[in-house]
């Protein structure tokens, strides 16, 4: 039982590592208090990866710094962990890669980053969709992009569950908080004369 579990261990952290997740997140390190606008249960739903299975996308969409990179990372993650090949690239390296052909792999599911942060080419543009059209609804897609929802073809968001992180900073908030928490607890020594 232990030899199965251990072999089972392996395979999940190679899964991980073949994803190349820029840095480790997970699920339970996300605040949601901190953002009111991502609900904990339709994560937990998420989590359990149903919507890889069937092939429907995921979409995570809001400003900078509202956690969509991280929900995605964490997202990804524990589908490295049931067992699924993912794939974690930005839009801009998924095009390169698409426009020199380098990466054949197929995988489960698919995550984009940074999509709509910069603007592709016309022939970059086509690439991307055209990976995006061939996965739909055969493989999962899941998506981060600051690009308000209404800017989104209907083909990439049929069957999607779309997640709007909203328009506070998490790292802004997050950053300022641990300021102020610092600043409480710096202790002010007199002066000797």
């Amino acid at each position: 039982m232990a030899e199965c579990e251990d072999r089972d261990r392996r395979r999940a952290e190679h899964r991980i590592r073949a994803a190349h997740f820029p840095r480790e997140k997970s699920l339970r390190e996300f605040d949601y208090s901190v953002n009111p606008n991502v609900d904990p249960a339709v994560i937990h739903d998420l989590a359990t990866c149903e919507w890889i299975a069937k092939g429907h996308p995921l979409c995570l969409i809001g400003d900078s710094g509202t956690g969509k990179s991280h929900l995605l990372i964490a997202l990804g993650t524990a589908a490295a962990m049931a067992g699924y090949r993912v794939r974690y690239t930005t839009a801009a390296a998924l095009v390169n890669e698409l426009v020199e052909a380098a990466d054949d792999k197929q995988v489960d599911l698919l995550e984009i980053d940074e999509l709509g942060y910069l603007e592709l080419d016309q022939r970059g543009a086509e690439m991307l969709f055209q990976a995006l059209t061939e996965r739909e609804e055969k493989n999962s897609i899941a998506i981060a992009s600051n690009e308000a929802f209404t800017g989104w073809s209907h083909r990439l968001t049929f069957n999607a569950t779309i997640i709007e992180t909203g328009i506070e900073s998490y790292r802004l908030a997050r950053t300022k908080a641990q300021k102020i928490d610092a600043a409480k607890h710096t202790i002010t020594m007199p002066r000797s004369s």
